[in-house]
């Protein structure tokens, strides 16, 4: 999916999109509602088997919680996004995305749905990304606390409608975008996720 740049897009509720960046791009994300979490897996767009690595950005950005200022890695210790303005600061990179089987597991009294995994399977398959290659997203706006006890609990995000994230791409990417599908992830409700790309800052 090619993005029309400076235009803001909707995600529906509980579904996906993929997003083509070039380097210095920047990609905002939207709350438009408010509470709502969105899934990020960037994936460099010359080959597809080096991927965004929550071990690698925990590693080197010393911290797991990631804000402005702060990078998210690739499998292969590049830099493949920075963040460079957070209206939230608080985003989980511990939980791997919603999936059939977490539905299953979590929600046995709930319908079944394929999630964010499978949202996001669908929207990067045609950049050569197969369902086994998809690692831990960076679950964007997600409220995920650790306790001291090393315990953790999902609880309602704690962004207010029109808060954003801000990204800058440090090389050329494809970007894999959700709507969350997760009761727990969401408080309970299902929102759009809003987004938009604006080009790399002249240098002149």
């Amino acid at each position: 999916m090619i993005t029309e740049n400076g235009k803001t897009q909707r995600i529906e509720p509980r579904s996906g999109v993929a997003v083509e960046l070039n380097e210095g791009d920047y990609l905002t994300i939207f709350d438009p509602e408010g509470m709502q979490v969105s899934d990020l897996v960037a994936v460099a767009r010359h080959d597809a088997r080096e991927i965004i690595s929550n071990g690698r950005t925990f590693d080197y950005e010393e911290t797991t919680r990631l804000t402005s200022g702060s990078r998210l890695w690739s499998n292969r210790s590049n830099p493949m996004l920075r963040i460079v303005e957070d209206t939230v600061g608080t985003h989980d990179f511990l939980l791997t995305p919603c999936s059939k089987a977490t539905f299953e597991h979590f929600y046995p009294d709930q319908p079944v749905h394929r999630g964010c995994f499978g949202n996001l399977a669908e929207a990067l398959a045609p950049y050569g990304v197969e369902p086994d290659a998809i690692p831990t997203a960076f679950n964007v706006f997600m409220n995920v606390p650790l306790k001291a006890d090393g315990s953790l609990s999902v609880e309602p995000p704690v962004s207010k409608p029109g808060d954003f994230i801000r990204l800058r791409a440090e090389m050329d990417l494809v970007v894999g975008l959700t709507a969350c599908s997760a009761y727990a992830s969401n408080g309970g409700s299902f929102k759009p996720i809003d987004y938009r790309v604006d080009p790399a800052e002249s240098d002149g």
